[in-house]
């Protein structure tokens, strides 16, 4: 049963990392059904680093555009334009990368519970639905034209998502778009983002179990390395949905489910379901 467990868990994660809709909220509750057979500090662990799954999805999937060394790059401002991008990102990761050492252990203590996890679901939920009725004609129709101060902004937004249930994802396109960005450009930007910042919280996670004198077991590295590879097949899939359905449609349906799911959410832990 742990195995069908974690194959869920990465189908979750694969879909709800990308679509604007809070992983880490998801798998919140998923916890609370599936009830996997680990003790907590392993499940904080778990939550975190299967999202390295789900960053190789991108890492493949955009990987010309990323690696500025490519064969296609043999022209200078190709190339100099792909460093200028990872700049910027680095830029929008340093409110994260600060606030997130500062924050973590705190919010992981007072914020990670379903009543916070409703909110935000809901909240952001309403945030997309009014952004995107007085959405405008976008000034930004790519990443270069993204300036540091955009990048830098955008990144502030990220650091909201460390509240579970808001979602990196959603935080990001909700900045990017409120910046003047077209869906595709937040949409892949927030993809991009996601690199340093997932790999840096999955590396603080790894550390800070180490350090609390905890030691791996050959099932619990099994779970971790199931969990990651069906979240990068399902990630594949989902990122490409995304790319898709935003060129063609806008963020509503997403602020929609999100109500929706608040709202059930909200009402179960009222019930005490």
């Amino acid at each position: 049963m742990e195995w069908i467990k974690t194959i869920l868990y990465g189908i979750i994660e694969g879909i709800t990392e990308w679509l604007p809709v809070s992983s880490t909220g998801h798998l919140i509750l998923a916890e609370k059904y599936l009830n996997m057979g680990f003790d907590e500090s392993f499940l904080e662990l778990f939550r975190v680093v299967i999202q390295l799954g789900a960053i190789l999805a991108v890492v493949v999937l955009f990987f010309p555009k990323l690696w500025p060394f490519c064969a296609d790059k043999s022209k200078g401002y190709i190339k100099k334009n792909t460093w200028v991008m990872w700049f910027k990102i680095v830029v929008a990761t340093l409110p994260a990368m600060v606030l997130g050492l500062l924050l973590d252990d705190w919010l992981e203590e007072h914020l990670y519970n379903y009543i916070v996890v409703a909110a935000m679901l809901i909240l952001y939920g309403v945030f997309f639905i009014l952004i995107e009725n007085r959405h405008k004609k976008p000034r930004i129709r790519s990443i270069d034209q993204l300036t540091y101060k955009d990048a830098l902004i955008i990144g502030f937004w990220q650091v909201l998502a460390m509240i579970p249930g808001t979602s990196r994802s959603g935080a990001t396109i909700v900045g990017g778009l409120l910046l003047g960005a077209s869906r595709p450009v937040a949409a892949e930007f927030t993809f991009f983002l996601a690199i340093p910042v997932m790999f840096g919280a999955s590396a603080l996670k790894v550390v800070k179990y180490l350090m609390e004198g905890m030691a791996f077991t050959g099932e619990q590295l099994a779970v971790l390395g199931l969990g990651c590879a069906v979240a990068f097949v399902v990630s594949v899939l989902s990122i490409g949905f995304l790319m898709n359905f935003v060129k063609k449609h806008d963020f509503k349906v997403f602020g929609w489910y999100r109500i929706a799911l608040g709202i059930v959410v909200l009402a179960a832990a009222l019930l005490g379901l």
